[in-house]
């Protein structure tokens, strides 16, 4: 009787995971992907969330990008600040503090050969002083800080000094932003001249669009 010869056990295999990526929704580089560090954190923007906010950005601006200023205080991989240029912003200036990060966009900024864009590496609360300073104003400025970090609180009145008239800012929390002003706990005192004029949330994010209301001091 014939021996039946016993099949060698499968090994697994265990392949390297794929690198985390982007793809851009929209623009000359629609579809486009661009591979994101793994290290550090980064937690891009997920595609839907920034399909319903670029709609919103293209509403408010009537489908205009030529002449958009556009400013990424907290870049990490870059999914906000090249799906603007895509769309054809006319600057887009991108900001983060660490340098392997700022190496991975400059190659997906040279992949892209997206001349309109501009890296800057260092502290998104100095740099944003900085470019205050320098009377630099922004059509468009996105805030997407690490969460639980109170960034928000600091950089949004930063952001009033680099804003220009009618200007929009992006932020992205890991809480809400919209304020029961009768509430016990109401509006606090850093979001006071912001108004959130749209908001939505997905899954843990929630994502919003403010524009700034000067705050008029009377004697």
């Amino acid at each position: 009787m014939q021996k039946k010869i016993k099949k060698p056990a499968k090994v697994p295999v265990h392949h390297a995971p794929p690198p985390n990526q982007v793809r851009i929704i929209g623009g000359q580089w629609k579809r486009s992907v661009l591979p994101v560090l793994q290290a550090l954190g980064l937690r891009p923007t997920p595609d839907r969330v920034r399909e319903t906010v670029f709609n919103w950005i293209n509403h408010l601006r009537d489908g205009d990008w030529a002449n958009a200023q556009v400013l990424d205080l907290f870049a990490g991989s870059g999914a906000l600040g090249f799906e603007a240029a895509s769309r054809g912003a006319a600057a887009v200036t991108m900001v983060d503090t660490h340098t392997p990060v700022i190496r991975q966009l400059e190659d997906n900024k040279t992949k892209l050969r997206a001349d309109n864009v501009q890296l800057l590496r260092g502290d998104a609360l100095l740099t944003a002083q900085g470019l205050a300073a320098r009377g630099q104003r922004f059509d468009l400025i996105f805030l997407d800080p690490p969460y639980q970090q109170d960034f928000l609180a600091k950089v949004l009145p930063l952001c009033a000094n680099l804003l220009k008239e009618g200007g929009i800012v992006y932020a992205e929390s890991g809480m809400a932003m919209v304020f029961d002003e009768n509430s016990e706990q109401g509006k606090p005192d850093w979001m006071a001249p912001w108004e959130v004029i749209r908001a939505d949330k997905a899954g843990t994010v929630y994502y919003h669009l403010l524009t700034y209301n000067k705050v008029v001091t009377t004697a």
